[in-house]
């Protein structure tokens, strides 16, 4: 009724609520311990059953923010697609993305429970779903920015089909078929005009390996008026099928291709950090966590694949090969158009190399 204008503080109510649902362990965050003299007083004076309280330190990851109230300004806002966003710190997102139940377990036992608050290096988290993929997931080849190639000594009108490795981890995989033909894409971070030291992807006059196919070698490049390379050609070598050449040459670059006649084309999600700091709260004054928002967390990508692609199934993981790992998204995704959502990247040393440049 409301003859008394009175309501229990949390202390109050704390231990009766865990008493009565009789929790065993009442897991709290650090803020609570000084507040574990008044739950326990409270606990024996009512004579009631008593849990025990335990507090641990807050999980707090770099390049996101894991407030309730932060969360929930960032999708009020809509700065995210809701809280299942792939970019969210949330059972949801980070299932989304293509977490699965075991890189979670798995990163939880790595960091463990500590008592001092600290911030866990996303990485941690990445490295942990990172391995299990590489163990489980099927490779496939994908081009995110594509760069055609013609194979000028390959005949006109011809189709074959090579075999490649589904997991080169688990032999149980198998292998499948997949079109090669005298068109293909191959990534534009494949090709430089001009190499610099180090440089072992395709370049003119240089012989890379097309994965699971032929060696080629640059001999021309077509360019468009603003004098960007639009179009490399290329001669191959028929006797290296398979990728070994029978006089045994080595070549130092492998790159993967998609054969343009029969490529699928499919919406893939490129998913970054969702902050550009890794501590968001570090703002100069007048500026806020919303200040430090990556506007590069998520590009949207038309891109050519492997055909077999095209029919993936909903929550299916697949490694793009020399590129990252990718999930069928569950909610975007319609039968024959799934949508891609990138996991986490793959290494690339390379890359690294002209980030540091």
């Amino acid at each position: 009724g409301d003859r008394w204008c009175i309501y229990p503080m949390y202390d109050w109510a704390h231990g009766q609520s865990d008493s009565i649902e009789r929790i065993t362990h009442s897991i709290c965050t650090l803020e609570f311990e000084n507040h574990r003299p008044l739950y326990d007083w409270f606990c024996d004076a009512l004579g009631i059953y008593h849990p025990q309280q335990i507090e641990f330190a807050r999980l707090n990851l770099s390049y996101t923010v894991m407030s309730k109230r932060k969360l929930l300004q960032l999708v009020k806002e809509g700065h995210v697609n809701g809280w299942d966003d792939p970019r969210m710190p949330t059972i949801s997102g980070i299932r989304r993305r293509g977490y699965t139940p075991a890189s979670i377990r798995e990163f939880c036992a790595r960091i463990g429970v500590s008592k001092t608050d600290s911030v866990i290096d996303i990485a941690v988290l990445e490295n942990c779903i990172r391995e299990e993929l590489n163990r489980t997931a099927p490779r496939v080849m994908a081009v995110l920015r594509p760069l055609k190639v013609v194979i000028d000594n390959y005949p006109e009108g011809q189709t074959e089909e090579l075999e490649a490795v589904n997991n080169p981890e688990d032999a149980a995989a198998g292998t499948r078929k997949v079109p090669f033909g005298r068109v293909l894409y191959i990534e534009q971070d494949d090709f430089r005009e001009a190499p610099p030291k180090g440089y072992y992807r395709l370049a003119p006059g240089k012989e890379v390996r097309l994965r699971y196919a032929y060696f080629v070698k640059c001999v021309d490049v077509v360019k468009d008026a603003a004098g960007q390379v639009v179009e490399v050609h290329c001669t191959y070598d028929p006797a290296t099928r398979g990728g070994n050449a029978p006089d045994g040459r080595k070549v130092q670059g492998t790159i993967h291709w998609v054969a343009a006649e029969h490529a699928a084309r499919v919406e893939v999600r490129l998913y970054d950090h969702l902050f550009n700091k890794p501590d968001p709260e570090e703002a100069p004054e007048g500026k806020t966590f919303l200040d430090n928002l990556n506007p590069n967390s998520l590009e949207v990508l038309t891109c050519p694949v492997e055909p077999g692609l095209a029919q993936a199934a909903p929550g299916s993981r697949f490694q793009f090969e020399r590129l990252g790992y990718f999930f069928v998204d569950p909610v975007d995704s319609q039968p024959g158009k799934p949508v891609f959502n990138r996991t986490v990247t793959l290494r690339d040393s390379w890359a690294k190399i002209e980030k540091k440049k």
